[in-house]
C-alpha cells in the first residue's frame, strides 16, 4: 500500500545575488512566483498532500503570498539561517509523528515535475529505502555536492563542494537538493545533525552518512533531464529557467498537433492548454491560466493574461490583448484590440481598436461586458462595462456604447460629419 506523502519545500534563503528587495522565491515566472512552481509540483502527486514552507527573509511577505494562494500548506519561520539541515529541523514539529514518506525540496527549483518527484516516491518505495536522494549528472559539477558511492553502487554520503578534497571534485554525480524520506525511521537522525563544517552549518546532507551510520537503507535516483534540478541564485538564473519551462511546454504542444511558428518568440505558460490544429504565431506572449480550442489562430504579437477561453475556429490577432475574457466559435479579434472581462458569443466580430473599458479607476471595481451571438463592432469603438450587446446587434465605427443594445439594433455615438471649404488656403493666408 502506498503511504501518505507529506512535503517540506526550504523558502528561507535572501538570494542576495538577485540584487532585489523581494524575497527569491517571490520573484516570477509567468506571473507565477518560484515558490508556487515547487508547491504546485508537490501537490499535483496526490490530493491530500500537506506542505510545510520553511520560510526566512520578509517572511512575512512569503506568508502573505501563501495565505493568499494556497489553503492547506503551513509555513514555519526560520530565524536563523543555518542551513539546510536546520531548515528541516524546523518543521519537525509540524510533522510530528507522522508514518509515510517526506519529501524534502527547495523554493528555487521551478523547473522540478511532478512526473520527476513521482518517480522518486516509487523508487523510494519499491526499493524499501529510508532515504532516497535525487541525483544528476553533469560533465562540470563545479558548485554541487557530489554523491559518494561504495564498490556495491549504494549511495554512502554525499560531500560538500567546499569540503572536498581533488578527488571527490572529480565525481560527476551531484546532489540534486531533493529528498524522499522514510519520516518513521529518519526523523531521529536529525537529532545528531552536527556543523562542524567549513561553513559552519548544519548540512541536509549529512543525513546520508548519519543513516548508513545507524543501517538505515539510502539509495539514489538519477534523473534523465538536468534542467529539471536548476536553481535560481541570479537573474540571470531566473530567465534560463524561464526558457527552460518554454521550450518544454512548447514542444508538448508541438508533440499534441499544434503549431508553433517560431519557437524563438513565443511564450506560454504551461498551465494554458491548446488544442491541436491551432497556430501560434510569431512573438505571442500567453501567461497564466487560458483554454484556446481547435482550428484557432494567435498572434503575431497577441498577448493573453490569463482567464480566457478561446473557441474553435476563432482568431485572435495582431496587437490584442486578453484578460479574463471567455470568446465562443469563429469570432474574429484581428486588430489593436483590448479586451476584459467580457463574454464574447459565437461568428462575433471585432473591429480594430475597440477597447473594453472594464476598469474604474476610483472605485478599483471591473465590470463585465456580455456580446450576444453576431455582434459586429466597429473600428475604434468603446465599451464603457457593465453592458450588454444582444444577438446581432452593430455597433458604429467610433462609438462610445454605455448602455445595452437589443437585437439586431445600429448603435452609433459619432457626431455627423462636418466639412469647412477651403479651410486650410485660410489657413496658409491663401485667401
Amino acid at each position: 500500500m502506498k503511504k501518505e506523502v507529506r512535503a517540506i519545500i526550504l523558502g528561507a534563503g535572501k538570494g542576495t545575488r538577485m540584487h532585489s528587495e523581494k524575497p527569491k522565491v517571490l520573484h516570477e515566472i509567468f506571473s507565477k512566483p518560484l515558490l508556487g512552481w515547487c508547491i504546485e509540483a508537490v501537490q499535483r502527486l496526490r490530493n491530500d498532500v500537506q506542505c510545510i514552507v520553511v520560510t526566512g527573509h520578509k517572511a512575512e511577505c512569503v506568508d502573505k503570498y501563501i495565505n493568499s494562494n494556497y489553503e492547506c500548506v503551513k509555513t514555519v519561520l526560520q530565524k536563523e539561517q543555518l542551513g539546510t539541515g536546520h531548515a528541516v529541523m524546523q518543521a519537525i514539529p509540524l510533522i510530528g509523528n507522522f508514518k509515510g514518506n517526506v519529501i524534502i525540496t527547495c523554493g528555487d527549483t521551478p523547473c522540478i515535475t511532478t512526473l520527476t518527484l513521482q518517480n522518486l516516491i516509487n523508487q523510494h518505495e519499491d526499493t524499501c529505502s529510508d532515504v532516497t536522494v535525487l541525483t544528476a549528472e553533469f560533465e562540470n559539477p563545479t558548485g554541487y555536492g557530489r554523491i559518494v558511492r561504495s564498490t556495491n553502487n549504494e549511495v554512502v554520503e554525499i560531500i560538500e563542494e567546499k569540503d572536498a578534497d581533488e578527488q571527490t571534485k572529480k565525481i560527476k554525480e551531484v546532489n540534486g537538493g531533493i529528498y524522499c524520506l522514510n519520516w518513521e525511521t529518519i526523523k531521529e537522525v536529525f537529532t545528531k545533525l552536527s556543523n562542524n563544517n567549513a561553513q559552519g552549518e548544519y548540512y541536509l546532507t549529512d543525513i546520508i552518512k548519519l543513516a548508513k551510520n545507524n543501517s538505515l537503507k539510502v539509495s539514489g535516483y538519477k534523473i534523465s533531464d538536468n534542467n529539471e534540478i536548476y536553481g535560481i541564485n541570479s537573474r540571470k538564473n531566473l530567465a534560463e529557467a524561464f526558457n527552460i519551462i518554454n521550450k518544454r511546454h512548447l514542444n508538448e504542444l508541438m508533440d499534441s498537433g499544434v503549431t508553433i511558428v517560431d519557437t524563438n518568440s513565443i511564450f506560454i505558460s504551461p498551465e494554458t492548454e491548446i488544442e491541436s490544429d491551432t497556430i501560434i504565431f510569431p512573438n505571442t506572449y500567453i501567461e497564466g491560466k487560458n483554454k484556446i480550442a481547435k482550428f484557432c489562430k494567435v498572434g503575431p504579437m497577441a498577448r493573453l493574461r490569463g482567464g480566457c477561453e478561446v473557441g474553435e475556429g476563432s482568431k485572435i490577432g495582431n496587437f490584442v490583448e486578453l484578460k479574463n475574457a471567455k470568446i465562443a466559435k469563429n469570432t474574429n479579434v484581428c486588430h489593436l484590440s483590448y479586451i476584459g472581462d467580457a463574454e464574447l458569443g459565437s461568428n462575433i466580430n471585432i473591429g480594430a481598436g475597440t477597447i473594453f473599458a472594464n476598469y474604474n479607476s476610483i472605485t478599483k471595481e471591473k465590470k463585465k461586458s456580455y456580446l450576444e451571438d453576431g455582434v459586429s463592432i466597429g473600428s475604434n469603438s468603446v465599451l464603457v462595462a457593465p453592458v450588454k450587446i444582444k444577438k446581432d446587434a452593430f455597433i458604429g465605427a467610433l462609438s462610445v456604447i454605455t448602455k445595452d443594445v437589443d437585437s439586431s439594433s445600429l448603435a452609433i455615438t459619432r457626431n455627423s460629419q462636418k466639412e469647412i471649404k477651403n479651410w486650410v488656403k485660410k489657413q496658409k493666408g491663401e485667401i
